[in-house]
């Protein structure tokens, strides 16, 4: 069976993010929910968005949806664990990027992998309902790493 691989950047993320394990996140085998993951993602993209002043309905003048979602689970996270979340930009176009997402979390004094995941970001006007050119702000912030 193939496996899903996200091939990361050398350089460095465009933000590092942390953000805990609730109990909520935790599903019945007692450790974080895939579902949660997902969550999880979106709350790193929107904190992301937000150190740029942006949203996902107004990043730089563009609104952004998701396209598509890859994940490739490494690991378990557990209630209270911190998950440290490093988020890369790749395949910048026109019309659309990629965000990677590194997930990790310190455990026993070593830094475990919990998931890698990718989602494709398409810019969006929701005004005429149509896709859009990214901006030259959002692109500038995307190239920064």
């Amino acid at each position: 069976m193939t496996r899903v691989k996200i091939k990361f950047p050398d350089e460095k993320p465009l933000a590092t993010i942390s953000i805990p394990v609730r109990i909520t996140d935790i599903n019945y085998g007692n450790h974080l929910g895939n579902d949660r993951l997902l969550s999880i993602i979106h709350e790193a993209r929107m904190q992301l968005l937000s150190q740029w002043g942006y949203t996902e309905l107004d990043a730089g003048g563009v609104g952004m949806i998701m396209a598509d979602v890859m994940i490739a689970y490494r690991g378990e996270a557990f209630y209270g664990d911190v998950l440290t979340i490093c988020i890369y930009a790749a395949e910048v176009a026109d019309r659309s990027f990629d965000l990677l997402y590194h997930i990790s979390t310190e455990r026993n004094g070593s830094r475990k992998d919990i998931a890698h995941a990718k989602t494709g970001m398409v810019t969006y006007d929701y005004k005429t309902a149509r896709i859009a050119v990214l901006s030259t702000d959002l692109k500038n912030h995307l190239a920064i790493g």
